[in-house]
């Protein structure tokens, strides 16, 4: 890297600790929601000519067929555009995106980026009880870009237990922030859900950013904004009518605007990922993500 972009890189870094990130994030929100006709749809034009977005694979396909931004971001897929792994030892991506990192989490500490390790506790809201199913299991780390699909679907079949709303901080979780600011997904808001399973505990960790507007779940609808200062936990019912349930590639929530999914698994719950050495690699919903441990426990 050149003197030059490193010091490009550098002051976008400064610039994150020191802007109103929250402020301008709900600025962006209230605009994304709003009703702006032809604007709106001038902007969506010009997102999609940006981003390079493939709007062939979306249920609606032009951008005059959204009324706000929001509904463009969020928009469906087509029926197809995306397969289900349907394999039964198998789990499948949750979303499009691309891998950040992934591996073993050891001594309580998941990789952020090279040099750099974030807390398993303070990842899940700070409660050693919560982290405890998860010491010594696998996470992964998948970062949706602008251009990628915005909803989050179950990577397995799995029952709704509890859901965390943490506070905290809106940086950027593109790669260089990833790369530069310490504790990133520990630091920042984020929902957490956790989930059991035939084969184990898994969570999943929606970790919000700069302009990323709302984060929802399909049970719960928009838990945040509004931003809270305090930890909120909702429990739900592991059976009977009220237990939420979910089949593989079900969808579970959404992001207005792109971030990030950390996903959690218990010890002995996966054999191997898809592809172990991971960073970078692009992902797609419902291919393979990783093969479940199926031997005698």
């Amino acid at each position: 890297m050149s003197s030059k972009n490193n010091i490009s890189d550098k002051i976008k870094i400064a610039l994150q600790y020191i802007m109103p990130k929250h402020a301008i994030s709900r600025l962006v929100g209230k605009l994304a929601a709003a009703k702006m006709g032809w604007l709106t749809t001038k902007l969506i034009n010009m997102f999609i000519k940006a981003y390079g977005i493939n709007m062939g694979e979306a249920k609606l396909k032009k951008a005059s067929d959204f009324n706000t931004f929001n509904n463009f971001f969020t928009r469906e897929l087509a029926e197809g555009a995306r397969t289900i792994d349907d394999d039964n030892n198998a789990i499948c991506y949750p979303v499009d995106g691309a891998i950040s990192q992934q591996g073993d989490i050891v001594d309580g500490q998941l990789i952020q980026a090279k040099g750099f390790n974030y807390s398993l506790t303070s990842l899940l809201g700070g409660d050693a009880a919560t982290a405890a199913p998860f010491q010594g299991g696998k996470f992964s780390c998948i970062y949706l870009a602008p251009k990628d699909y915005h909803r989050i679907h179950m990577p397995m079949a799995a029952t709704l237990r509890e859901m965390i709303y943490i506070p905290g901080e809106l940086f950027s979780v593109n790669p260089l922030t990833a790369a530069n600011v310490p504790d990133l997904f520990a630091r920042n808001e984020r929902v957490v859900a956790i989930f059991d399973t035939q084969f184990g505990e898994l969570a999943m960790v929606l970790v919000g950013a700069t302009i990323v507007a709302s984060i929802e779940t399909t049970w719960a609808g928009t838990i945040t904004p509004p931003a809270g200062k305090d930890i909120f936990r909702w429990q739900y019912p592991k059976e009977g009518v009220d237990a939420i349930t979910f089949e593989k590639g079900d969808e579970m929530g959404r992001f207005k605007l792109g971030s990030t999914v950390v996903s959690t698994f218990a010890p002995k719950m996966l054999s191997e990922f898809a592809v172990n050495a991971g960073s970078g690699t692009v992902t797609r919903l419902g291919e393979l993500y990783a093969s479940l441990d199926t031997t005698e426990k």
